[in-house]
């Protein structure tokens, strides 16, 4: 029996006001459930980002819940590199207002410079990113799906974007995340910790500092898979995970790096979570790249 072929509708067209206060200027980007869009905001006089469920998939009501959880933790949430959320609307459809971040993102920058990034900017990189993950953990959540292309960075400053996987620690089905960075413990599915966090911060400077990720991932490298889409796992009876099945091969033979450095990502990309470091083990460790072994304030 053949499945129901879901019709995929336009984005919505400049000039709507989904809501009281803004309209939109131009579609940016769609993933599998989501678009977002480039706005005005009248009320802030400034332009904004607004996601909203896609029109063809409006009738799917736990996306809409999941895009209101993400847009009221944000709205929630003030931390220098986290995304701020603006405003959160649940009808007449589901509607998250974003602050419009300059900058381009990681998995961007990544391709289009010429030369890889310095160690020093990958450790300052680091830093920023264990500072978002640690808020995140101190209010209770797992991001869960860190990667380039959910970092914007502007004039060196980091800012972590999509909470949409984000979850308590504990049980988690196979495969939620995106294929190629998710750490094994995720890919196998069970109980997840801190600790797939720290391999998300890892394998994102592993990219950063290599151009590439460390494994031959059968999935799209900066698309989510149906566990990013549906909160419900992504694992199906034809995915492979390597990260489940083979060790990450040391950074060290993708590039040359100060040995701190190059120690604190593969001790990131452990298999066994608990022998990962902790945020705070990592950052103090990425510090240490950059200022020696003083401890230093982040920033």
């Amino acid at each position: 029996m053949t499945a129901p072929t879901i019709t995929e509708a336009p984005p919505l067209p400049p000039g709507t006001r989904p809501v009281r206060g803004y309209e939109l200027l131009a579609h940016l980007t769609r993933t599998g459930w989501l678009d977002v869009y480039d706005a005005w905001s009248g009320e802030r006089d400034c332009r904004c980002v607004i996601k909203t469920v896609r029109p063809d998939r409006r009738g799917e009501e736990r996306l809409g819940e999941r895009l209101l959880r993400e847009g009221r933790w944000l709205r929630e949430f003030t931390h220098p590199h986290l995304v701020r959320a603006y405003d959160v609307f649940d009808s007449p459809e589901p509607l998250v207002v974003l602050e419009t971040l300059s900058g381009e993102t990681l998995s961007h920058l990544v391709h289009r410079l010429r030369h890889r990034p310095a160690a020093a900017d990958v450790a300052l990189l680091g830093i920023q990113l264990c500072s978002a993950v640690h808020y995140l953990h101190g209010r209770g959540l797992l991001h869960l799906d860190l990667k380039p292309s959910n970092v914007v960075v502007d004039r060196g400053h980091a800012k972590v974007l999509d909470l949409s996987v984000a979850r308590p620690p504990g049980l988690a089905p196979a495969g939620l995340g995106t294929c190629c960075y998710l750490a094994p413990e995720q890919a196998r599915g069970g109980r997840l910790t801190a600790a797939a966090d720290v391999w998300g911060i890892g394998i994102t400077l592993y990219e950063v500092a290599c151009g590439d990720v460390p494994f031959a991932c059968g999935g799209s490298v900066d698309e989510p898979g149906t566990g990013a889409e549906a909160d419900e796992g992504g694992g199906g009876p034809d995915d492979w995970y390597p990260q489940a099945e083979e060790s990450a091969p040391s950074i060290r033979s993708r590039r040359r790096l100060p040995t701190a450095l190059a120690d604190a990502v593969d001790g990131c990309l452990l298999a066994d979570p608990s022998a990962r470091p902790t945020v705070e083990e990592l950052a103090t460790a990425l510090e240490e790249t950059l200022h020696g072994p003083h401890r230093v304030p982040r920033g």
